[in-house]
């Protein structure tokens, strides 16, 4: 096969074999002959058909044009070499490298390894003409005239690989297309590594590795970098220059030059790559010596290595694992550990409590007559937000006239839009609301609750005391016996849902509620209105800042009215000052004047060291200490009795019987009549009084507080006074709670007050007739005379000290006493404070005392006695 040739002759080979020269592969090696030429390394134009094509640009040679277009000059054939082929004379072969690894071509490659490796190869008639296989036919012509390589031949490749390795700068130039068996072993071995290797395995290999056999050590020089930028799938520059015949070699040496370049260097040599190349190729090699090293391979792009999927999914089974046990603990522990816990905060989040509130109780007089009573009402509610702001207006007018407020008030609240409740009015009456409801007002709602009601007006304002909005007592009786009037409120549980619409079907728990108590007093209402009006009308008369009025039931210190002027209208009490709010008669304290000198009487007589018959010389002032003290009236020196003297008032008489019993027997006396001690019987504001004690008093206090100066008492305290001396002495506790009624009309008195002798009964009898004495003819009390019944009663007028002044300012005058005298029933006390129109307790308070006591006496049905004046009375008259 060697020596003929073999297949290598057959037509249609290239001009790479070693054929002879009137062989017909020699005619077809001639430029323009019938045959086809071998391959040239210039290159084939791209064809579209041709699936390996890259789309590099056109070049002048790939578009038939002349050596000449060239940027590198042609060096001229060696003698006996092969003619360098024309543009368009024959079309190149592209060999078993340009196929890629495996698909539809591995069969060829397989094929072409086969027929090197055996010594057959396939004959260019297994081949179909024309298509991809035409190159294939060329291949196989190549490779067999490759194998059949002269030794002339051979000597030029040799010579050519020398000469490339000495001298760098001369060109290369395009090898044949024919490529012997080596080179084909070579270029299939490359062509797989190329496919099986990453672009930057090639970039390490060593430069000078020979282990790839002669292919591979002919190309070594300059197909390292070749090499590297052919396996890099970025574009690089080929070589145009790599199978270009030199002068003196043969074709064969071309063929393995075009081999080792597209092998070895990795660039696939195709038609039109040599006229692509880059025209400053040849001067930077020829700039760079002989023997330069190639230029540095250029850095890989970087590649995006994606991890191992089995590293992914497993990390991502770890973290889904992770986020499944984080519920399912959650869970566990809701459900689990905490079941209750959240049972419990669901059923109380749904759960919904309506209070139901209990009828407050009432508050009557001694008789059972409402002062204070609760009715039904409705509480007016409304969503501003629901109210246009056009017609808010019409409205807030119409709210107005029907629920009697200023327009003001409810146009304020109807432009508090930015909630979706506003309270109107509380209390309202049924009918006033039912009205109401009838209007065209959007989101108006009415809710049932109580309201308190005080059918007297002002009648024991101040006594009775006030609710506040919560139902709470806040003043006089309703605060002192909320307990008992308030009741217990009732709860109603059901299950709603989000917008408090109670849930069909569910159960609901019903707590009724308890109805408060009635309370009793042992206030007489007709006997209340009679002390209220005196009081009042003298107050204004007398032009006096305020006034009081108590009257008490001797044998068991029941208060049966207590009145105050100016008094508190319970039916608009937010309206009236703060000062109206207070119960006078029960917590403001005043000096007393001379209704304090039956304590000096009650003093001297108990310790035996005056009776009404003693004799005084009694003088209009007397020196005591640092002070001067006058009688209200100047009069010359003159003997009197103590019965004269108390009848009389005489200041000078009081202060000499009192130095006969001394400070301290004078202190213990006012303390066993309560002064300084604050009265029980659940007495709403009731204050203790001012006593301080004898050791400190002053060298005039201890004669001022004989006649009722220096100390401070209150008007209760100073009725149970009177009550203690027309009770015989006996001390009994005032009270104003008569007793509670429960709701189902069981009535429970309250307890009888606390009963404690202060003075014998005697004592209190003498005490009475000197007192009968001030209301006679002779007397300063004349004015409380009741015709028919023997009064006997003490006027009072004191200095006011005043608090805000900080000094004594007017006067405080009074006047405490008791009917019938020989039998005591009623102790009627009058108060005014700070009269302009007089000051002295006979001139204004005296008549108070009349207007009153008659009133109760005629009320009470208590007959006159009919008895004569006591002796001592009738004597002092004589």
């Amino acid at each position: 096969m060697r020596d003929s040739g073999g297949r290598g002759q057959g037509p249609g080979r290239g001009g790479g074999g070693a054929g002879s020269q009137g062989g017909p592969g020699a005619a077809r090696r001639t430029p323009g002959g019938p045959g086809r030429a071998g391959r040239p390394g210039t290159g084939r134009a791209a064809s579209p058909d041709d699936p390996f094509h890259l789309p590099f640009g056109d070049t002048p040679r790939s578009r038939g044009g002349s050596p000449a277009d060239d940027d590198v000059p042609d060096d001229d054939p060696a003698p006996g070499g092969p003619r360098r082929p024309r543009p368009g004379q024959g079309r190149p072969r592209r060999g078993d490298d340009d196929l890629p690894a495996g698909g539809p071509h591995a069969d060829e490659r397989s094929r072409g390894r086969t027929s090197r490796r055996g010594g057959s190869r396939r004959g260019e008639d297994d081949l179909p003409a024309g298509g991809p296989h035409a190159e294939e036919r060329s291949r196989g012509r190549a490779g067999q005239r490759d194998g059949e390589a002269s030794p002339g031949g051979a000597r030029g490749g040799s010579a050519r690989g020398e000469r490339f390795r000495r001298d760098e700068s001369d060109h290369r130039r395009d090898a044949g297309p024919s490529r012997g068996r080596a080179g084909q072993r070579d270029t299939e071995a490359r062509q797989g590594d190329a496919f099986r290797r990453r672009p930057s395995d090639t970039a390490r290999r060593p430069p000078h590795d020979r282990s790839r056999g002669d292919g591979d050590a002919r190309g070594r020089d300059d197909g390292s970098a070749r090499r590297t930028q052919a396996d890099n799938p970025v574009r690089r520059p080929r070589d145009e220059d790599a199978g270009r015949a030199r002068p003196g070699e043969g074709p064969r040496a071309a063929t393995r030059a075009g081999t080792d370049a597209g092998g070895r260097g990795g660039t696939r040599v195709r038609a039109g790559e040599g006229a692509r190349r880059d025209p400053q190729d040849g001067a930077r090699r020829r700039a760079g010596g002989g023997h330069g090293k190639s230029p540095p391979p250029p850095k890989p792009p970087l590649v995006l290595r994606l991890g191992s999927p089995k590293r992914r999914i497993s990390i991502g089974l770890i973290a889904m694992t992770f986020i499944l046990s984080i519920f399912a603990g959650r869970l566990i522990q809701m459900q689990g550990l905490d079941s209750k816990v959240y049972e419990a905060a669901a059923t109380k989040q749904r759960l919904h409590v309506e209070k139901i509130p209990a009828k407050r109780g009432s508050i009557t007089d001694v008789n059972g007559h409402n002062l204070a009573l609760t009715v039904e009402a409705r509480d007016i509610s409304i969503d501003p937000s629901k109210i246009p702001a056009e017609v808010r207006q019409g409205v807030a007018s119409l709210l107005a006239r029907t629920l009697g407020r200023p327009v003001e008030e409810m146009a304020a609240k109807l432009a508090r839009t930015d909630t979706r409740y506003q309270l109107l009015a509380r209390g309202v009456a049924p009918p006033v609301a039912d009205r109401l409801l009838k209007e065209p007002v959007p989101s108006l709602n009415a809710t049932s609750t109580f309201r308190r009601v005080y059918p007297g007006g002002d009648l024991a304002g101040s006594l009775i005391g006030f609710v506040g909005d919560d139902k709470d007592g806040l003043t006089g009786i309703e605060q002192v016996k909320n307990t008992a009037l308030a009741g217990t409120d009732g709860e109603l549980q059901i299950e709603t849902g989000r917008d408090l619409q109670r849930i069909p079907m569910t159960g609901s728990q019903r707590t009724p509620p308890v109805d408060g108590r009635d309370v009793r007093l042992t206030i007489d209402r007709d006997i209340q209105w009679a002390a209220q009006k005196a009081i009042g009308e003298q107050v204004e008369s007398a032009g006096a800042s305020s006034g009081t009025v108590i009257v008490m039931d001797v044998r068991t210190a029941d208060v049966i009215a207590m009145a105050n002027a100016p008094e508190l209208d319970l039916a608009n009490w937010r309206e009236a000052p703060e000062s109206h709010y207070l119960n006078r008669a029960a917590a403001d304290v005043f000096e007393p004047g001379s209704t304090n000198k039956v304590i000096t009487a009650a003093a001297a007589l108990e310790a035996g060291v005056v009776d009404s018959d003693t004799v005084f010389h009694v003088k209009d002032n007397i020196q005591c200490y640092d002070r001067v003290l006058r009688d209200a009236h100047a009069h010359p020196p003159e003997d009197m009795t103590f019965a004269q003297a108390m009848a009389q008032s005489s200041n000078v008489a009081t202060v000499m019987a009192a130095r006969r019993v001394g400070s301290e027997g004078l202190y213990d006396m006012l303390k066993a009549f309560g002064f300084g001690t604050k009265p029980g019987g659940d007495m709403p504001g009731a204050g203790a009084g001012l006593l301080p004690h004898h050791d400190k008093w002053s060298g005039s206090q201890s004669c001022t507080i004989a006649y009722g100066q220096g100390v401070s008492v209150t008007a209760l305290q100073m009725a149970s006074v009177y009550q203690t001396i027309a009770n015989g002495g006996v001390k009994v506790e005032p009270r104003i709670v008569a007793g509670t009624t429960a709701p189902d009309g069981t009535f429970t008195p309250a307890k009888p007050g606390k009963k404690t002798r202060v003075i014998s009964t005697a004592t209190a009898k003498e005490i009475t007739a000197m007192l009968e004495d001030a209301v006679g003819a002779q007397g300063t009390g004349e004015l409380a005379a009741i015709p028919g019944y023997r009064v006997a009663g003490k006027t009072g007028t004191a200095n006011r000290y005043d608090a805000e002044l900080g000094r004594y300012d007017g006067y405080t005058a009074s006047f405490a006493g008791f009917t019938p005298a020989d039998a005591p029933r009623l102790v009627v006390l009058s108060v005014l404070q700070n009269p302009k129109n007089g000051h002295y307790g006979g001139q204004i308070a005296a008549p108070v005392f009349k207007d009153v006591m008659t009133f109760a006496l005629k009320s009470r049905k208590i007959p006159p006695t009919g008895s004569a004046a006591s002796p001592a009375r009738a004597g002092a008259e004589q």
